[in-house]
């Protein structure tokens, strides 16, 4: 009797094949839909029994699924089983990559060579492990149980959520820690790791010491382990005494495993460099370009020029030109790529190319013949771009002025040492540009960021706010005008570009937010499709208000993170439909790449894009959007360190601050002032049953009707800081009746941090 024809999961049903009918193989199309509609992975079996083929069809199916494999319309899942290629497994390894704005890891799929499917790597969110088990962290493997998350809206974006199934990560190749010898002679020593996350301490056998001296932060490396008691380890390196705050960022370089060691070929190709010629550039060496940076800076790889054209101006952006030193396939290159972009800490610079290069000939010094790429552009009254065009010169800087020179000049009516009407041009282009960004709509957070200064001797002389001027603001547009240009030439050329993109909020974090704002009387517009400008709108509403901490909080943690693709999705938070970063190649491995694209398509060398590099595009995306997010969390973490050390002696004192995170094992709090973050334990708070709302953001005590709510300002009281780890704890005041003991002296009031405000 002839079987019935099966349907296929989902409702959609395979050919009715009538008994007596031919039996017929699946057509090319028909069976890429059918595997493409399964959840899972999908056999042989199943498509026999789907199309109700027999057995004498076996060497034609065979030859047709290869066929389609050769296309890439389905790849290999196992023994005889297949896969629709722009689905994952359901099980796969995995490579955190960073973190969202909720603190939840991020992870990319690892895929075997030949392996990586067209388009973007997929975005995994990994759920939340196990409880004492430690986070996950940048650069960590994972096998990881893979859930197809659909988009809430039609051709919306599909996300994956991930849970561990087997950490492949969990014996570190160096463990970063604090020595501690036995007391009796001859004991094997310890090691205290500097990661808060870890949980246990390592041992140090005798004779594996290297000379390490009680209390030494020293980099470690596993020996193999007998399974039984802590784990062994030998101590590879020495990095200095706890009590240097200078060590600080030594722990954190090795614990995110930066390389600070450049290759013995790339030290050499950069001392042999030297003076860029003339030749076929086009001298610009009459045009008084200038370099504006940060006081402290040492590498100044972006010069600038304005003029009046018309009713507009004629603006000149020139940088260094880092391809003609850097080779595609060198030493210098293989280093560069390596690294992905320079990491910046309080004492110390992680430069991406060796000082001859960063702080030398790639250096725009005033005065100084320097080879550049630059794009000189029109724009109209209204700051619109109505032109440009990109060369290959030589050019001199006129002038290094910093920042706050600039600044100072300008409000004093000064010139800054600058031709009489050139600091008001530029400014006059700025504010030109600055007005083009309004009318654009773009979301403009400006967080405030902190500066640790550090004294002669190492130790954290302060912490204080950057401050945020318009000088800094200038340098910004024109960078940001350069990079545009940057993107659509390219497109002009049919070259292909790193993109910065930057993707909107997704469905799940839109909605939350909608639902958020919705409880405060505050509408957003209906349907998934949102406009930069309608998040701005939101926060110029609550400027000055008691709300407007809350709300921007909220606001930020909706985004997505940037990211570097050769696949263009735009720029959500610049609202620009083609962002490529082309300012910078000296501390970004991305610019360099789109500069020697430039190369290539203007036929302006014979050192531009490779063949080979294009095609690697996707994955060198991939890699420096990894190394970006380590250098931030790793300086991030310095400075996180460095507070502890600078609120060490303050136990007990009282400080005015405000909830940074709520969660449902405690509260984070950052002081106001100096930006020190530490947790509030929910065991610390008062005796009650809290309660944890992630919607409102709430930790909420069902007896004492107590609420703390992200961006509340609070008061706490310094418990513990431990400069090891950079922890801090605080105990929060309210609702926390005061000791009869308390001392009144002890109480410290810091002035109020900065708000956040719009860009």
């Amino acid at each position: 009797m002839p079987r019935h024809p099966r349907s296929f999961r989902g409702g959609k049903s395979a050919p009715a094949l009538m008994a007596g009918a031919e039996r017929e193989l699946p057509s090319r199309e028909q069976l890429r839909v059918f595997i493409r509609d399964q959840p899972g992975k999908v056999g042989k079996r199943e498509i026999f029994r789907a199309f109700n083929l027999d057995v004498s069809q076996k060497p034609a199916l065979r030859d047709l699924l290869k066929t389609l494999g050769r296309e890439g319309s389905l790849v290999p899942a196992g023994s005889r089983r297949f896969r629709n290629p722009d689905r994952l497994p359901e099980s796969m390894v995995v490579q955190v990559t960073g973190t969202d704005p909720d603190g939840d890891a991020v992870a990319r799929p690892v895929y075997a060579a030949g392996e990586r499917p067209d388009g973007p790597p997929a975005l995994i969110l990994m759920a939340p492990e196990a409880r004492g088990r430690p986070a996950l962290a940048p650069g960590e493997r994972v096998l990881a149980r893979l859930k197809l998350i659909p988009s809430s809206r039609p051709g919306g974006p599909e996300r994956y959520e991930g849970r561990t199934l087997k950490r492949l990560t969990d014996v570190p190749g160096r463990v970063v820690a604090v020595y501690r010898p036995d007391p009796v002679k001859g004991r094997p020593g310890r090691l205290i790791p500097t990661d808060r996350r870890a949980k246990g301490e390592w041992v140090v056998p005798v004779g594996e010491e290297a000379g390490a001296l009680v209390g030494e932060i020293v980099l470690a490396a596993p020996l193999p382990d007998n399974g039984s008691g802590l784990k062994p380890a030998r101590i590879v390196e020495r990095l200095g005494p706890i009590g240097d705050a200078r060590s600080i960022s030594l722990i954190c370089i090795h614990s995110a495993d930066i390389p600070t060691e450049f290759a013995p070929g790339a030290l050499a190709e950069a001392e042999v460099a030297g003076p860029t010629p003339l030749a076929d550039r086009i001298d610009l060496r009459d045009v008084k370009l200038i370099t504006i940076d940060g006081e402290d800076a040492r590498d100044f790889d972006d010069a600038v020029f304005a003029e009046p054209d018309g009713s507009g101006f004629r603006l000149i952006v020139a940088i260094a030109d880092v391809a003609h030193y850097v080779r595609p396939g060198s030493a210098l290159d293989r280093d560069a790529r390596t690294r992905g972009n320079s990491c910046y800490f309080p004492d110390r610079v992680v430069p991406m190319l060796p000082e001859a290069l960063s702080n030398g000939w790639c250096s725009l010094k005033p005065d100084e013949d320097r080879g550049c790429l630059f794009v000189e552009m029109r724009i109209d009254a209204d700051g619109r771009k109505i032109g440009h065009k990109f060369g290959r010169g030589l050019m001199r800087s006129v002038a290094r002025l910093t920042y706050e020179q600039v600044q100072q000049a300008h409000d004093a009516g000064g010139t800054a040492g600058l031709a009489p009407g050139s600091l008001d041009t530029l400014y006059a282009a700025f504010r030109a540009l600055l007005g083009a960004r309004i009318a654009r709509g773009t979301l403009d957070l400006d967080l405030p960021e902190r500066r640790v200064i550090l004294d002669d001797q190492g130790r954290v002389a302060a912490v204080t706010p950057c401050p945020r001027l318009d000088s800094h603001r200038l340098i910004e547009e024109f960078m940001v005008l350069a990079n545009v240009a940057a993107a659509e030439e390219l497109e002009r050329l049919h070259q292909p570009c790193m993109y910065r993109v930057h993707a909107p909020p997704s469905d799940d974090k839109l909605e939350a937010l909608r639902g958020f704002l919705h409880g405060l009387g505050i509408s957003l517009p209906p349907g998934n499709q949102i406009h930069p400008r309608d998040l701005d709108r939101v926060l110029r509403g609550v400027v000055g208000t008691e709300q407007a901490p809350l709300i921007n909080e909220v606001v930020l943690r909706s985004q997505s993170q940037a990211a570097y693709s050769p696949d263009n999705i735009g720029h959500f938070g610049l609202a620009l439909p083609a962002y490529g970063h082309f300012t910078s190649p000296i501390r970004r491995y991305a610019d360099l790449l789109v500069h020697r694209a430039l190369i290539r398509g203007l036929r302006l060398g014979q050192d531009g894009l490779t063949a080979d590099e294009a095609s690697a595009f996707a994955d060198t995306g991939e890699h420096i959007t990894g190394t970006e997010r380590r250098a931030a969390l790793a300086e991030r973490d310095a400075v996180d360190r460095y507070l502890a050390v600078f609120m060490a002696d303050k136990i007990g004192v009282v400080f005015a601050a405000r909830i940074s995170g709520v969660t449902r094992f405690g509260l984070f709090v950052t002081v106001a002032g100096n930006g020190a973050s530490g947790i509030v334990p929910t065991s610390s708070l008062p005796d009650d049953f809290w309660m944890h709302d992630e919607a409102t953001k709430t930790l909420s005590g069902r007896r004492t009707r107590l609420v703390f709510r992200l961006a509340q300002e609070v008061e706490v009281r310094l418990s513990e800081a431990t400069p090891i780890t950079g922890g801090l704890v605080f105990h929060i005041l309210q609702g926390v009746e005061p000791s009869p003991s308390a001392n009144p002296s002890t109480k410290h009031r810091l002035a109020p941090g900065q708000r956040s405000r719009l860009k």
